[in-house]
């Protein structure tokens, strides 16, 4: 139960980043390759917060969240806004995340910073197995996250709205809803994400400057499997590609853990190319 824990906190990271990736997706039909970066600096943050001032975890949290929410909005109006062409976009916040990055390599340097747990470090024998609280905590807040953006999506008025753009912007539009505004608020949301889960990303992954490029991949990755625009493929997408990067880990090396990821990315695609939980749609001429 062990390998299966550490397997599931680790997909819970993953499927972190590819719902930041949905959000974006399902407001603006394009990704936000910075997500990672942003909460590479929610890590840092945190770090700042609770090793080098002394503060509280819920007052680093906030902190967290305002500044990287922050850094978010700059990135929509400097990176995203100022883009016509959609297709720009993905090379525009590929850049963002690479001066992140450069920011994060030139503030902190290249060495990792252990973050602490706020629950503590102790590990727990729980269902026969050895486990951290901060990848129960993952575990349960990736959960909880997702079934509270799906309620969020269908039963409020922002939810609709977000879905409508989704399917139809133009229509969306033509019915009064603020397609900017609305797809502005979706991106600084999920940097307000990134920043929170800062407090539970450091202690699992540490700080490094480095994080944002390893989780960007793995998180697209959940968001393949899973299909894009769903929040329940991301739990998908995650289970499956955290698993299997532990297990591969544990039975046949690192070294062929990525190697294993890809083959069961390729594996699901070709069966369903749309994702698992994404239905391909016809169009009617």
């Amino acid at each position: 139960m062990t390998i299966i824990w550490s397997g599931l906190a680790l997909g819970a990271v993953y499927a972190l980043v590819a719902i930041g990736y949905n959000i974006v997706f399902i407001s603006q039909k394009t990704f936000n390759f910075a997500q990672a970066s942003l909460m590479m600096l929610g890590a840092f943050i945190t770090y700042v917060g609770i090793v080098t001032w002394g503060l509280p975890w819920w007052l680093v949290a906030i902190i967290a969240a305002i500044i990287v929410g922050a850094i978010a909005a700059l990135e929509e109006r400097v990176a995203i806004r100022p883009v016509k062409d959609m297709h720009n976009l993905l090379v525009t916040t590929l850049g963002a995340s690479i001066i992140m990055e450069g920011v994060a390599q030139v503030i902190w340097g290249g060495e990792p910073y252990r973050v602490p747990f706020f629950l503590g470090d102790q590990v727990l024998d729980f269902l026969g197995g050895r486990v951290y609280p901060v990848e129960i905590a993952l575990i349960v807040v990736v959960v909880l996250l997702v079934v509270g953006l799906t309620q969020f999506a269908k039963r409020s008025v922002i939810g609709i709205a977000l879905l409508g753009m989704s399917e139809d912007r133009e229509a969306a539009q033509l019915r009064g809803v603020n397609v900017r505004r609305f797809a502005f608020m979706a991106f600084v949301f999920t940097g307000v994400l990134a920043g929170l889960l800062g407090i539970l990303v450091g202690p699992k992954t540490y700080a490094v400057a480095t994080l944002g490029a390893s989780l960007a991949l793995k998180g697209f990755v959940v968001l393949a499997i899973g299909g894009f625009g769903s929040l329940w493929g991301t739990l998908a997408g995650g289970l499956i590609v955290g698993m299997t990067e532990a297990l591969a880990t544990r039975y046949i090396g690192s070294d062929f853990a990525n190697v294993s990821v890809f083959l069961i990315l390729i594996v699901i695609l070709m069966v369903k190319p749309t994702g698992l939980f994404t239905r391909r749609k016809e169009r009617t001429v």
